[in-house]
């Protein structure tokens, strides 16, 4: 068993008026714990690059079952667990001093061949790394999502300087810094459990626009749930954002703005669908 585990107390800059851990910063751990563990398996970005590959990002679920509290002790935690077809499975926790897990995640990545920009198969590389067999944080692999019905063009967001990571595109987790400024704020500090699952389907470059659309769909077991869409721009895009709602813009009927896949809008290009599912609760301290 090879299991990357970082301790540190949640900083300042990773909770928000709740004094809880975010959505978003709960994805920068995660990608940090990941790419150290990659380096001291061998398998990290210089390594791959060397043979004329990279790792790239296909799918990612998380559960938060609590938020953990600013300056609480904390341990990130990450391990490959394994392969399944073309993809490469690293799951991911987060644990208190008492050892139990707030938060769990697992992901699918795609080793992509540099030149040609197509995936590899993953068994030359994963073979040589640990198993972690029966460690698992979450089971079965992360869904594909669908498009859903109804979603409303919510605004848009140009890729900038701070949003582009050392590969040239929005990183990973920018992606939901955008997903959270498109909700409102009340509902995301009230946030006591959640779920998100978000699949990348598409890198975005510097100065490209991101047209973002959303939706609430039924919870099913949750409080609230909406589903979220990045489509990159079409040059000739015109309409109107939708307004009002948990979903900043978002009528609170449900009802579709003017901008909905039946009329037209669904020709441009989706570089990321998410879905997210959140019941309210107080910050619990451990």
């Amino acid at each position: 068993m090879n299991i990357e585990q970082e301790k540190l107390r949640l900083h300042f800059g990773a909770i928000d008026r709740s004094d809880r851990l975010t959505l978003a910063s709960t994805f920068d751990f995660f990608q940090e714990a990941a790419i150290n563990h990659a380096e001291a398996l061998g398998v990290g970005r210089e390594a791959l690059v060397k043979s004329g590959q990279i790792w790239v990002l296909s799918r990612l679920s998380v559960v938060w079952e609590r938020r953990p509290l600013w300056r609480e002790e904390i341990t990130v935690r990450s391990w490959p667990r394994g392969w399944e077809k073309l993809f490469a499975l690293r799951d991911y926790d987060i644990r208190d001093r008492d050892g139990g897990a707030a938060v769990r995640g697992r992901s699918c990545w795609i080793i992509l061949d540099m030149e040609k920009r197509r995936p590899l198969r993953p068994q030359p590389v994963m073979e040589n790394l640990p198993l972690n067999e029966g460690v698992d944080a979450m089971t079965g692999i992360p869904a594909s999502l669908e498009s859903r019905e109804g979603l409303c063009r919510r605004g848009e967001r140009r890729a900038l300087y701070s949003d582009v990571d050392y590969n040239g595109h929005v990183n990973n987790a920018r992606y939901i810094q955008w997903i959270q400024d498109l909700m409102d704020s009340a509902l995301l500090e009230q946030c006591g459990q959640a779920r998100l699952d978000i699949n990348y389907l598409g890198e975005v470059k510097p100065g490209e626009t991101v047209e973002l659309w959303a939706a609430e769909f039924p919870a099913e077991g949750w409080e609230w749930a909406a589903a979220f869409e990045g489509r990159r721009r079409p040059e000739n895009s015109g309409g109107k954002d939708a307004a009002g709602g948990f979903l900043t813009g978002a009528p609170a009927s449900g009802v579709p703005g003017l901008d909905t896949p039946e009329n037209g809008a669904a020709c441009s290009t989706p570089v990321f669908r998410c879905e997210l599912r959140i019941t309210r609760g107080p910050a619990v301290k451990v």
